[in-house]
């Protein structure tokens, strides 16, 4: 069976954004460890970015790994720093091959050095790369992408003399972990959860949200077909209603 995108040419989202939500208890259903299902997840991310580059999608990013998730029990997070730098080893050179230039957001500080250093090797060997941006939010959390930004924005304003009623959202969003993509057009959730869970909290402001009951190591390509043409279907107003957005696509 074919796996090219088969989605509408003129609806495809320009910033696709992931929670991978689903890899434990796929692998508690088959009486199997945790982390076996994080491996697994790996595949199913493996196939979701090989698809995006393939539909035009200019900036994907996957939830790999909350600030929240710390809380985990400590084999598992363990197990899951391993995991993160074999796939960093692994895939830098699929990554060159189909130009694929992989960023990291989040508090990476909080990682090991080893790790730290992995991510900015990978970084800058991929930076070069003209084909999809691929985003991995690893120790990410949305109030955190804010507080950081506000402080840097503070610190602007002490050194500039600015008026803090001079503020604007784009003076904001300059210092977000995600200034250099657009905002997320869509937003998918695997694994029957319908929440957001403290990822893009300002960026998915207008974003269309699809929520999955597949848990994310079954997301193959098909599923993802589906959410895109989810998407392609819906119209996106912005504020506006519907008329005005119908008017001004027939004077496009």
């Amino acid at each position: 069976m074919s796996t090219s995108p088969q989605v509408i040419a003129n609806r495809v989202p320009r910033h696709v954004a992931i929670v991978m939500d689903g890899n434990g208890r796929w692998a508690r259903a088959r009486l199997l460890p945790r982390l076996f299902g994080h491996h697994r997840g790996v595949e199913a991310a493996r196939r979701a970015i090989r698809y995006c580059s393939r539909a035009g999608v200019e900036c994907l990013t996957l939830f790999a790994f909350s600030s929240e998730n710390w809380k985990r029990p400590e084999e598992e997070v363990s197990g899951l720093m391993a995991l993160f730098m074999t796939v960093l080893e692994r895939e830098t050179t699929g990554l060159l091959k189909h130009q694929v230039c992989m960023r990291f957001i989040g508090a990476r500080g909080d990682f090991s050095d080893t790790l730290q250093r992995k991510i900015a090797e990978v970084e800058a060997e991929t930076r070069s790369c003209g084909g999809m941006v691929l985003q991995i939010a690893a120790n990410y959390g949305g109030r955190w992408d804010i507080v950081q930004a506000v402080q840097a924005l503070v610190r602007e304003v002490q050194v500039q003399g600015l008026d803090p009623s001079a503020i604007t959202e784009p003076m904001l969003e300059k210092y977000l972990s995600t200034a250099e993509v657009p905002e997320p057009d869509l937003f998918i959730r695997t694994g029957g959860e319908q929440r957001i869970s403290n990822f893009l909290l300002w960026q998915l402001a207008y974003s269309e949200l699809y929520f999955s009951d597949c848990l994310w190591p079954e997301f193959d390509e098909k599923a993802l077909q589906q959410a895109f043409d989810a998407y392609a279907n819906r119209q996106r107003r912005f504020g506006m209603t519907g008329d005005q957005v119908s008017r001004s696509s027939s004077h496009a």
